[in-house]
């Protein structure tokens, strides 16, 4: 990875930030940080940018205030979330709006709330309300606290299907087990990589630094440039204005989070409309006015690299201009007689599969003989390539980082025996505190372990996955939790393992689609939540937190998040008739469960029918299964030219995995996201990067931040003052949440009947 940067490396020779890009005060985390000898060594520019590399050990980290302002958060944002993911227009509430909001009750609290020691009865400890003035690491603590209650929890998908789709009941402790140990088990090996993932300076995790300028612009005590803003003011002037526009898209004018133009001026045209639509076709012209749109699904472009936009745009342009239209013109697979782009599955007639035919519902299992007299399954042409290309980006991530990172990983972890490598930043947090003990990491797996064996081998087998297969999953998450956390670390961008999972069970263990989902949960989230807990660590890792303290904060996070979550959902699922069946809601009604519907089509895919029936030698698609052998290929050329050409620093910039995983987040994501994110990326990582990277380096990160508060705060508003009574706005063409394209998911073979569609 230090080719990676070394032409940026270059423009400051000394490894200290240039003055123009630092405060006129610069941030005062220690008592005396004019008489630190420490050198910001740190050889990631961004990092030498951002971070401060000052530190007072002796400010309080787990007080009252943050054991209260907390929890509260955590569970706050773990309500809202659940409850918005099931609605037609899902909202995600980030940590970043708890990060605001906290600061001027923490502040409130440290003015008027006694210092008087309070003893614990029988016990020897003591605390005080108000240990003092309210200080950052606090601030960084509760933040943590509210990322544990802003991320979603996966295993409630298996819940929703169950009760919503499926209509079978599930124990209420199993559920309640299953939501906790997905959550919790990778956290146990996630000790294993913290020398890899976190004391690495290397290992600089972009999206860190976005929460780093936000704790500074909120602390920092700055003088106000002559004609300029200091950083608070720009970051609350973003706010307001991202806060005030918001209520256009979310409210007043909700079609302009998708503008297809070429769907109006060729109104009955189902070619042009799959080809301009940006919701449910090519999105050939397709933009949005709405930060919504671009951030949604992709997370924001200002906080990913310039060179990860780069390769994820190639990607999507390679999958979606070329890739896609080719196969679907030629007819690949049939791919006329189903949408260009739809995550649903379809039978030989191209009607939505009917499940029920091929699932005995006293057994839960799959009924092959009513396979064999309905059809066999259908995807989309775009939904087919997306299951291949998730199989290369698999496979090219394995040996993307064997051959670019093999080297550099081998070397530290010899290195990280010896204690040889770190920057300013890792030679402070071993120089101030004491690291987490390796068996608390370990106790933590054992315990969990027991749990998910217990959840899915007890309660009657609801589950119906054997011991065995939690095993398998954790292993599978544990082997590649490594070269995911580098691609994670220093590209922002996070391959999953949900296909590779579903097809190692689905082969193994056909025919079930629980215990395919359960696997998937396992093997999947474990990997998942150990990378988000050594981001969190890296966090703590650049603001100076105790490692104990953070353990101590993401462990019980975790816990009030999984129980918030799934209470959450449990008393939506039992209280709104027909929630997920948007058939038989009423007229309005938003309880429609998108992201639950896709979840839905994979347990089918892959659960029911079972990869052999899909990708092996019984199904459709088993073709797809080449793209494994093209991904672990993939990175080679671009190795070898990078070895050849060393002096061509691009070359090393070229990622296989990213490009070929570029539309990867399709669906949900659709073309318009890609566009306006790629658009946004662009300019702001390399042409603002480039002319003024003094004003990148001191806005960049709080332009991000204070775009993405101002819609989760307005998004809030509208709901609890308006929308929650049904008061919707005036009945107008620019109501609709849809960009105008019906018939772009209309099929095109002849003779295939759709209602709403012609046919041909």
């Amino acid at each position: 990875m230090e080719g990676d940067f070394s032409s940026m490396e270059k423009q400051e020779t000394n490894g200290v930030v240039p003055l123009s890009y630092q405060t006129e005060k610069p941030i005062s985390l220690s008592l005396e940080p004019e008489n630190s000898d420490e050198i910001n060594d740190s050889p990631i520019e961004q990092v030498r940018l951002t971070v401060p590399i000052t530190d007072d050990p002796s400010l309080p980290c787990l007080t009252f205030r943050t054991w209260l302002l907390g929890i509260v958060s955590c569970a706050l944002l773990a309500f809202l979330n659940q409850f918005f993911g099931y609605r037609q227009n899902a909202l995600y509430i980030s940590s970043v709006s708890a990060q605001i909001v906290v600061l001027p009750i923490g502040m409130l609290m440290a003015a008027k709330l006694p210092n008087k020691m309070i003893r614990i009865p029988a016990t020897k400890w003591s605390f005080s309300m108000n240990p003092g003035p309210f200080n950052l690491k606090e601030h960084v603590l509760i933040t943590i606290f509210a990322n544990s209650g802003s991320n979603s929890v996966y295993a409630v998908n298996i819940i929703t299907i169950v009760k919503a789709f499926y209509h079978r009941g599930i124990h209420l402790m199993a559920a309640l087990l299953l939501t906790q140990t997905t959550q919790m088990l990778g956290y146990g090996w996630a000790g294993l990589f913290r020398k890899f993932l976190v004391d690495s300076p290397y290992m600089w995790w972009p999206n860190n630094l976005v929460q780093v300028s936000l704790f500074r612009a909120l602390h920092d005590v700055e003088k106000r440039p002559k004609g300029g803003l200091t950083r608070l003011q720009f970051f609350l002037m973003v706010l307001a204005s991202s806060f005030a526009y918001y209520i256009v898209p979310n409210y007043l004018f909700p079609s302009i989070t998708a503008l297809s133009f070429v769907c109006w001026i060729w109104k009955d045209s189902v070619t042009a409309q799959q080809i301009g639509s940006g919701l449910g076709g090519l999105g050939v012209g397709s933009f949005a006015l709405d930060w919504s749109t671009v951030a949604g699904f992709l997370g924001s472009p200002l906080a990913t690299p310039g060179f990860a936009i780069a390769n994820i745009m190639v990607g999507f342009c390679l999958v979606l201009y070329v890739l896609i239209p080719i196969a679907y013109w030629t007819n690949s697979y049939e791919a006329k007689k189903f949408p260009i782009f739809s995550p649903h599955v379809f039978d030989s007639n191209g009607q939505e599969y009917n499940v029920s035919a091929i699932l005995n519902e006293t057994t839960f299992e799959f009924n092959e003989q009513g396979y064999d007299g309905y059809s066999k399954i259908n995807l989309s042409i775009f939904f087919s390539y997306a299951y291949g290309l998730s199989f290369a980006t698999l496979a090219a991530t394995l040996s993307h980082v064997a051959l670019f990172h093999g080297r550099s990983i081998w070397q530290q972890t010899k290195a990280t025996f010896q204690d040889k490598f770190g920057d300013v930043h890792t030679r402070l947090m071993k120089k101030n505190y004491e690291p987490v003990p390796q068996w608390w990491f370990y106790t933590l797996l054992m315990v969990v372990l027991a749990l998910a064996m217990l959840t899915c081998e007890g309660f009657s087998g609801q589950l119906q996955l054997p011991y065995w297969g939690v095993l398998l999953a954790m292993g599978l998450a544990l082997l590649f939790t490594l070269p995911i956390g580098v691609i994670t670390a220093t590209t922002n961008q996070q391959p999953g393992l949900n296909v590779i999972t579903e097809l190692i069970i689905g082969y193994m263990y056909p025919g079930k689609p629980l215990a395919n989902v359960a696997f998937k949960t396992y093997g999947y989230i474990s990997m998942t939540q150990a990378i988000m807990f050594l981001n969190d660590f890296k966090l703590g890792h650049y603001m100076k937190i105790p490692p104990k303290s953070m353990f101590v904060v993401q462990l019980v996070g975790t816990l009030v998040a999984s129980s918030v979550y799934f209470s959450t959902a449990w008393w939506l699922l039992t209280s709104v008739e027909n929630i997920c069946q948007p058939s038989k809601l009423p007229e309005g009604s938003p309880w429609t469960c998108p992201g639950d519907d896709v979840f839905y089509s994979a347990s089918i895919i892959w659960g029911v029918a079972g990869p052999l029936r899909m990708f092996g030698r019984l199904g459709l698609y088993s073709k797809m299964n080449y793209f494994f052998l093209i991904g672990l290929l993939a990175p080679v050329p671009v190795w070898i030219l990078s070895r050849k050409f060393p002096e061509h620093k691009f070359i090393s910039l070229i990622h296989m995995p990213i490009i070929l995983g570029g539309a990867g987040a399709m669906p949900p994501a659709r073309a318009v996201n890609y566009i306006c994110w790629g658009c946004v990326g662009f300019f702001f990582n390399f042409y603002v990067y480039r002319r003024y990277k003094g004003w990148w380096a001191r806005h960049n990160y709080i332009l991000s931040a204070g775009l993405d508060a101002g819609v989760a705060f307005m998004a809030i508003l509208c709901y609890f003052t308006l929308q929650v009574r049904d008061i919707n706005g005036m009945r107008w063409w620019g109501l609709d949440l849809d960009d105008h394209c019906p018939l772009a998911s209309c099929p095109t073979a002849p003779g295939i009947e759709v209602e709403g569609c012609p046919v041909f």
